[in-house]
């Protein structure tokens, strides 16, 4: 195989277990028994010796440790938001929704790798896209939301989460191009872990953990943010945007399947039929980044 196309699968599939494994984020959130913001706080706090070890590797080998550069903070408070407002919609709608809806930012990517990255799609890409985002929603609009404290405000919160992820996925982009993964993702996670703590402080909520399965979600929220996170981070520096944002589409789909399998919230076959629309649009757009390339 070419080096180039091994370089590009090897990122798709590290993009696919990234998607895999965030897809348990919202049901680690669900278990943890703090607060929305508090949950963000501990999800990036714990995943700071992890990503310290991963980053000292790479600056061995630059001979230096590399000091934050302005985007990689950018991409910390991004991120901040984009759990801010996620978790709070995970704890106020469905999983299947709350995620769906945070997952609509390849809207926003496409968008902004065009004006920002000079990254035309093609048009079998948005073919793709609009599959893939119109499974999407079928989805999360079958989605069974079971016992919800607040569906419509979660179901906003969600969405407007989708904004701001696309920002920091296109700011890590940006950011990959003269810092490892690694080290992206250890800067804008110290400078997300504050902002966060800080607003969960503000809100009243409760920081710490209850018992010891919370603790034990919370450590779940922060190797999922190493190893899920940080191999999304890794592959944005070898795939186009759009194309990583399609990809992550799976998530949804896995997300709303343990969501039934744990919290007793539904999928339905129209949410099954759904999920092989969001993996379609996947196949499509991956093809037609190939063909491109």
């Amino acid at each position: 195989m070419p080096r180039a196309e091994g370089s590009r699968l090897a990122a798709v599939l590290a993009l696919i277990l990234g998607a895999c494994a965030i897809a348990f984020s919202p049901i680690f959130v669900r278990l943890t028994g703090t607060g929305p913001a508090a949950a963000g706080f501990w999800r990036l706090s714990l995943a700071l010796p992890g990503l310290a070890l991963l980053a000292a590797q790479d600056t061995r080998k630059a001979g230096r440790w590399r000091a934050p550069s302005a985007t990689t903070l950018a991409a910390g408070v991004f991120f901040a938001l984009d759990l801010g407002f996620w978790h709070y919609g995970v704890k106020l709608a469905s999983v299947a929704d709350a995620t769906i809806l945070a997952n609509l930012a390849p809207v926003w990517v496409t968008g902004g790798a065009w004006l920002l990255l000079r990254e035309r799609p093609a048009n079998l890409f948005l073919a793709g896209l609009l599959l893939a985002v119109a499974g999407a929603a079928v989805v999360g609009a079958a989605a069974g939301g079971g016992r919800c404290a607040d569906p419509s405000l979660g179901d906003a919160l969600s969405a407007i989460s989708a904004f701001w992820y696309a920002g920091y996925l296109l700011i890590v982009r940006l950011a990959r191009r003269s810092l490892s993964a690694s080290e992206v993702m250890l800067w804008s996670s110290l400078t997300g872990a504050p902002l966060l703590l800080g607003f969960a402080e503000l809100q009243g909520e409760a920081i710490t953990p209850p018992n010891l399965a919370g603790w034990l979600a919370c450590a779940g929220l922060g190797a999922v943010h190493v190893f899920g996170q940080g191999a999304i981070s890794w592959s944005l520096g070898r795939i186009p945007a759009a194309a990583a944002s399609v990809i992550m589409l799976i998530q949804p789909a896995l997300a709303a399947l343990l969501a039934w399998l744990i919290f007793a919230e539904p999928m339905t076959g129209l949410e099954m039929e759904g999920a092989v629309l969001v993996l379609a649009g996947v196949a499509l757009a991956q093809l037609a980044v190939v063909r491109r390339g």
